[in-house]
């Protein structure tokens, strides 16, 4: 089976849009300027789950998800709230958010390729 194509968010911030530049060259995805936003109104913060605190945790762990993303961020949140609130959750469950998070990129394969610049190296730049 083919290897899932990446998002060119996502290979913009892990530098590959520049090593294999002719893969990305033409390239045409859909406009992606709104972000992710809050949490919607129907994912709440109970002692059962902690869906609400799941989304505001992926939207700062996964910088790239945009609002194309919100449903699969909604139950990969379902799912990663009733972790964090301590309630057991079967295999099929974990089975489903593993998915999400590879379909999100958010693996821990995925994270290892990403290069974020460090704050030194943005005021060498700007002394130049």
């Amino acid at each position: 089976m083919a290897k899932p194509r990446s998002p060119l968010a996502k290979a913009k911030l892990e530098g590959r849009d520049q090593v294999n530049a002719g893969r990305f060259k033409g390239r045409k995805e859909p406009a992606q300027s709104d972000p992710l936003g809050p949490p919607p109104k129907w994912l709440i913060d109970t002692e059962a789950t902690k869906a609400k605190s799941a989304w505001l945790l992926f939207q700062t762990e996964i910088p790239w998800l945009t609002a194309s993303h919100r449903m699969l961020v909604g139950m990969a949140a379902n799912i990663q709230g009733r972790i964090m609130a301590g309630q057991d959750v079967g295999v099929q469950a974990m089975n489903l958010l593993r998915q999400c998070l590879g379909q999100m990129g958010a693996t821990p394969a995925d994270a290892s390729k990403i290069a974020v610049p460090d704050a030194d190296d943005e005021k060498d730049d700007l002394l130049d």
